[in-house]
């Protein structure tokens, strides 16, 4: 297990009151792992403006070229524009890039009218390799480091939640089928004396199937990071999320992003001062 983590959010939909940062929409977190004084950084996503996020690291005082590895938790836009430039910031060489081997598909909407929103061109395999990233495309869990995993592709048991916007992909005879977000992934970190944190994007596989995939049985959630894609959800999906995500009984949600007002405040009503909205520069700490 982790001795400390730490998780910064790098980018993010709003900024807090009075913040010098910039916000955008999408997201990217900062994780600093340490276990025996040894701290890895794991950013995962890098948003979609990648000038506003090197804006904000460099104002956050982030040695982004200590990166030990990017997540991306999926293929949008929003989470992964701007990686090439990102990772040529860094100035490393093989910095591993991990994500589903479906990153790289056509992921569209047609309404109201059609945009591919997916991974966007100057952001495929060779121009990452070419910037000093080196690709790693797994569909199971992975071990980032004892006490720091993905969750790899989720499991989809629930039967209240869904993908959360009609997306589109194209089958393998070029046929327009849905999109139901297979690549959609979190991470999972465990501390000493702590629970599991949850840090995920968007959760478009759903957090409560995200928590079921991931949660030993017995284990304790100490916290829920990110995005829950909730902001067009009914009324019904949102509080059967909220009520189900009580029952994990978690010390606290930082929700924001895709989250919605909507779900926020039915958050708040449930958890009170365990909930938090998430902005640009906040930050998370767990430690042993």
């Amino acid at each position: 297990m982790l001795d400390a983590l730490r998780v910064t959010v790098l980018a993010e939909d709003s900024v807090p009151y009075e913040s010098p940062l910039l916000a955008q929409h999408g997201v990217s977190f900062l994780l600093e792992a340490e276990q025996n004084g040894n701290v890895k950084r794991v950013l995962v996503d890098v948003g979609q403006n990648p000038d506003a996020l090197l804006y904000n690291i460099e104002q956050l005082k982030i040695p982004l070229g200590e990166t030990d590895a990017v997540v991306l938790t999926h293929c949008h836009y929003d989470h992964t524009q701007g990686l090439s430039k990102i990772l040529k910031a860094v100035g490393r060489r093989d910095v591993p890039v991990i994500a589903h081997p479906a990153l790289f598909r056509p992921n569209f909407i047609t309404a109201p009218f059609f945009r591919h929103v997916g991974v966007m061109q100057g952001d495929e395999p060779l121009d990452i390799q070419a910037a000093g990233g080196s690709l790693f495309l797994f569909s199971e869990k992975l071990q980032l480091m004892p006490g720091l995993e993905t969750t790899g592709e989720v499991l989809r048991t629930t039967d209240f939640e869904e993908v959360g916007i009609a997306l589109c992909t194209v089958d393998e005879k070029g046929r327009i089928v849905p999109d139901q977000m297979p690549d959609d992934l979190a991470l999972i970190a465990r501390v000493k004396g702590k629970g599991a944190v949850v840090v995920t994007g968007c959760s478009h596989a759903g957090i409560i199937n995200i928590l079921k995939h991931s949660i030993k049985p017995g284990e304790y959630v100490d916290a829920v990071i990110g995005g829950l894609h909730l902001v067009e959800a009914s009324k019904e999906r949102i509080q059967k999320t909220v009520s189900a995500l009580k029952e994990f009984s978690p010390s606290l949600v930082a929700a924001g992003h895709c989250t919605g007002f909507r779900a926020q405040a039915a958050l708040y009503a449930a958890f009170d001062e365990k909930f938090t909205t998430m902005g640009a520069g906040s930050v998370f700490a767990f430690k042993a």
